[in-house]
């Protein structure tokens, strides 16, 4: 029985079967938009706190937030503990983590999070979690069977592919039995009721493609559709078209946190500011489509506490004009909106972006977006001081919008051509959407911004 199963699993393994893929929309036919826990709780989140945030974001599902997402450390049953051994992780027989129970209690007697993501689905949102790709050394060194084959977990392990920021896991070999490892894995997960799975340590530092065909084609295998987002990035562009293929969110930069910029050191570009996102959103412009997001990480606003995955508890660092860019910039480009705020402590500022229902349209409804143009004077292209981008929504009454950024510590006054938001040389009339104010036809857009500001407008 058990050969068969075995020998079953290696025909699937090298069978092409088709994808959810970037041209099929039943995954994430708009920019995903949703919640995860990593920005405010790090690896601390509990039953209890996850429930008050997804309240929370429950009450504001009608503006279109979906996902509720528990990030890295669910199994672990002591998550402040300095090595792997102190958060001592928990797994089933069959080496698959499993929730803690003592943090998430409704998970006891085998439950795992079944009941906590049925619960989820009574609020009209979806579930997601967060893992670190591979199988745990421990349960390598015990060497666990697989479940439903005749391997076992050295039959899976690639030791030579371990995390280099995080030694927890090893990689998964690619074999019959990293696939049969990773089908048990999403086998259990799918019959939790799981939507959404954060896989980490996948698209950069290192890029693992066979690990990442592996879990595309476990969730196919499952039976349920799970929405498959890779981190962290930045993911190299040649890998655009392979991402895509397999998954609906991929990272196109490190973990970003809450600064207009932060000082580096050799290559890294951990933690990486807001004026970082410009230019690499704009770089992965053209790949940007239903069912497949480029993603510039979560937005990290609003308190970020009481255990943030990056410094201390703290109210964002962002002023409101750079908090407004950010949202201003994530929405014009048609990236996923995955809020890192505490939810239960959610100011009023942070509160009306989320709600303002236009800017979120734009988000979902955008069909075609990318940065403006410069026009040439003299030959040479012409400067400013500001970034552009424009988006057009579509159907019958579709709508056309522009952004303007201020990237400069200091104020900016500029009178912009229309040609740059790829608008006719004619003049024009526009609606000024945060500060909720019409103007009139003008041959030109005069716009005026503080440090770090933006402006978005409809044009009439």
């Amino acid at each position: 029985m058990f050969l068969r199963v075995a020998a079953l699993a290696a025909f699937l393994s090298t069978v092409a079967i088709p994808f959810l893929s970037a041209g099929d929309h039943k995954l994430a036919p708009t920019p995903p938009m949703g919640w995860n826990s990593w920005d405010a709780y790090g690896l601390t989140i509990d039953e209890a706190d996850y429930r008050a945030n997804t309240k929370v974001l429950a009450s504001m599902h009608k503006y279109g937030w979906e996902y509720s997402v528990i990030d890295e450390g669910w199994y672990m049953q002591n998550p402040f503990g300095a090595t792997v051994e102190d958060r001592k992780d928990v797994w089933n027989a069959n080496g698959i983590l499993i929730p803690a129970i003592d943090r998430f209690p409704s998970s006891a007697n085998g439950a795992g999070f079944k009941p906590l993501a049925d619960w989820v689905h009574q609020q009209g949102l979806k579930f997601g979690i967060h893992i670190l790709r591979g199988i745990p050394r421990q349960v390598v060194k015990e060497n666990l069977p697989i479940a439903g084959t005749s391997f076992h977990a050295a039959d899976a392990a690639d030791l030579n592919a371990t995390c280099p920021w995080n030694q927890d896991n090893y990689g998964i070999k690619d074999n019959a039995a990293g696939q049969a490892y990773y089908d048990s894995m999403m086998k259990l997960y799918a019959s939790w009721g799981l939507d959404f799975i954060k896989v980490d340590c996948i698209s950069d530092h290192p890029y693992r493609p066979s690990e990442i065909r592996q879990i595309a084609l476990a969730i196919k295998h499952s039976g349920r559709p799970i929405l498959l987002s890779l981190s962290p990035g930045p993911t190299n562009i040649e890998h655009a078209a392979e991402v895509a293929k397999y998954a609906q969110m991929w990272r196109i930069t490190d973990d970003h946190w809450d600064g207009w910029d932060f000082e580096h050191h050799g290559t890294s570009e951990f933690p990486l500011g807001l004026s970082g996102e410009f230019d690499r959103i704009a770089k992965w412009a053209p790949y940007t489509k239903p069912g497949a997001w480029p993603d510039p990480d979560m937005l990290p606003e609003g308190y970020l506490g009481p255990h943030p995955g990056w410094g201390d508890a703290r109210q964002s660092r962002y002023t409101h004009d750079e908090q407004r860019s950010e949202f201003t910039l994530w929405a014009i480009s048609r990236s996923p909106l995955i809020m890192g705020a505490n939810l239960t402590k959610l100011d009023d500022f942070t509160r009306s972006l989320m709600t303002n229902q236009e800017v979120l349209d734009l988000n979902q409804n955008a069909v075609e977006t990318g940065p403006g143009i410069l026009p040439m004077r003299n030959g040479q292209t012409d400067t400013f001081p500001e970034r552009f981008w424009y988006a057009r929504t579509g159907g019958v009454h579709g709508k056309y919008y522009i952004a303007v950024f201020n990237l400069e510590n200091h104020p900016t006054s500029s009178t912009l051509p229309w040609q740059i938001f790829h608008l006719s040389d004619k003049p024009h009339a526009v609606y000024d959407v945060w500060n909720d104010k019409h103007r009139l036809k003008s041959r030109a857009l005069k716009v005026d911004l503080p440090p770090h500001g933006c402006a978005l407008f409809r044009v009439e």
